[in-house]
């Protein structure tokens, strides 16, 4: 959308001429919120142990992307919206099925309390924001009930986040942020994910 935005005020400052606009708009709508897809609910273990190899995939086909977008809009208490900036989405994913989905995407642009925290003037947070990812959304499907699963997804993305990133966008970022609603959660499994 930024880059529209330019394009369309370059046109009109005469630096360029663009083609004509389509007659029709493609984007369809995504809602906030839906009701879910009725899918087979199965029993799962109620310790991690007994889970097996737990997967972080990466949301890359359209059909992924759906499923990643049909969870968060049907089940995460914000729903879903666009995320603004460079994003990485994952499926939490076992021999039993989806356990849940996590979304990362550009950090907050001023957030007093973090550039404090790491000590950035106005300056250094414009030149090195690109270094802070926001996790955006954290969703454990309802019936997922598995002891210390939260905390060891955090633990298991945190130390896969870094090269994914690069792999996508070119470079690493340093440091992971997330706003935690406290009237509505503790952040306990973000506490003890470090």
């Amino acid at each position: 959308m930024s880059a529209r935005v330019a394009l369309l005020r370059m046109e009109r400052d005469g630096l360029i001429t663009l083609p004509p606009a389509r007659p029709a708009n493609f984007n369809v709508p995504i809602p906030r919120f839906t009701e879910p897809i009725p899918e087979l609910q199965f029993e799962l273990p109620v310790h991690l142990e007994a889970l097996g190899q737990i997967q972080l995939n990466i949301v890359k086909t359209k059909a992924h992307l759906l499923r990643w977008r049909n969870l968060i809009s049907s089940y995460h208490y914000l729903g879903h919206v666009p995320f603004a900036g460079a994003q990485l989405r994952y499926l939490i994913e076992c021999s039993y099925g989806t356990l849940g989905a996590l979304g990362f995407a550009a950090s907050a642009w001023k957030c007093a309390p973090r550039d404090i925290h790491i000590g950035w003037d106005s300056g250094t947070r414009e030149a090195r924001l690109q270094l802070v990812v926001g996790n955006a959304r954290f969703l454990i499907l309802p019936h997922v009930r598995i002891q210390n699963f939260a905390s060891y997804i955090l633990s298991r993305v945190t130390k896969r986040l870094p090269d994914d990133w690069k792999i996508t966008y070119g470079y690493e970022p340093v440091l992971l942020e997330t706003f935690v609603e406290s009237n509505r959660f503790s952040g306990a499994s973000y506490k003890a994910a470090n």
